[in-house]
């Protein structure tokens, strides 16, 4: 009777893979290409969701022969309707009744309202100027906001036609929009009524008697780099006066922001 003998290993032979049903192995350069994929789509819908409600807030404000101003329906605007106004000199104050001001008389050389972020506060004269073309004026306190929402707005204004950006010291709220006959007070940089805003007033034909005209610099008169100084003094007697204004605030809104 002949005895079997033990089966030899074979050199070289694997041994089967533990730990995995049927010895199949995880694909992880699969799985992490998979991983890289989603995470990329995850950042890019979230850098793109806030801009597209951006779009579709500019598009729903913006003025039409229907709604010439749309700013009407922003929650908390406050319209004022300022008469014509005067020109005054360079050295002479307007006594305004709005801090900061956004109609009346200014003066005859407008503050560069092509995109500049102004680290100063600017005079108001120059400012309200540049109201008149169509501009928009975005104003900070540089004391009750942080230096994020100060890049925020920047990024918002910079390089923006028709936009300018400047600190204006003790303002009732911590950010306030002005266009010309119209202001608004914000707590926060994410406040959708900044996009609003911006959309229903910059450039509206309806709103501003000097639309289109010149946001430029204009040389030997006003200069971006070192801007008319702001003065905080109370104007004297002898500060233009303005005309009687009529002005309404915008009732609250049912939530829907229109």
């Amino acid at each position: 009777m002949r005895k079997s003998r033990p089966t030899r290993g074979r050199t070289g032979a694997r041994a089967p893979h533990r730990g995995v049903p049927g010895g199949s192995r995880v694909p992880w350069s699969i799985v992490g290409a998979t991983f890289v994929i989603v995470l990329l789509i995850g950042l890019i819908g979230f850098n793109l969701t806030p801009r597209i409600i951006d779009r579709n807030q500019a598009q729903r404000f913006a003025p039409t022969a229907e709604d010439p101003d749309p700013a009407q329906g922003i929650e908390g605007v406050v319209e004022i309707e300022y008469a014509a106004a005067r020109h005054v000199a360079a050295n002479q104050r307007v006594a305004y009744d709005q801090s900061p001001p956004f109609g009346g008389p200014h003066d005859s050389t407008w503050a560069t309202c092509t995109g500049v972020v102004y680290p100063v506060a600017l005079r108001n004269e120059n400012a309200v100027h540049a109201l008149e073309h169509g501009a928009v004026w975005v104003t900070y306190d540089p004391n009750r906001v942080s230096a994020d929402d100060i890049d925020a707005l920047t990024a918002r204004v910079e390089g923006e036609p028709y936009m300018f950006m400047s600190p204006y010291p003790d303002l009732r709220a911590p950010i306030t929009l002005q266009s010309r006959g119209h202001t608004l007070e914000l707590d926060s940089v994410s406040d959708p009524r900044i996009t609003q805003f911006i959309a229903a007033l910059r450039q509206n034909p309806s709103t501003h008697p000097e639309n289109g005209a010149s946001c430029s610099t204009i040389s030997g008169a006003f200069d971006p780099e070192n801007p008319p100084q702001f003065d905080s003094t109370t104007p004297g007697p002898d500060a233009v006066p303005l005309d009687d204004p009529v002005s309404y605030e915008t009732p609250a809104m049912d939530g829907s922001g229109r």
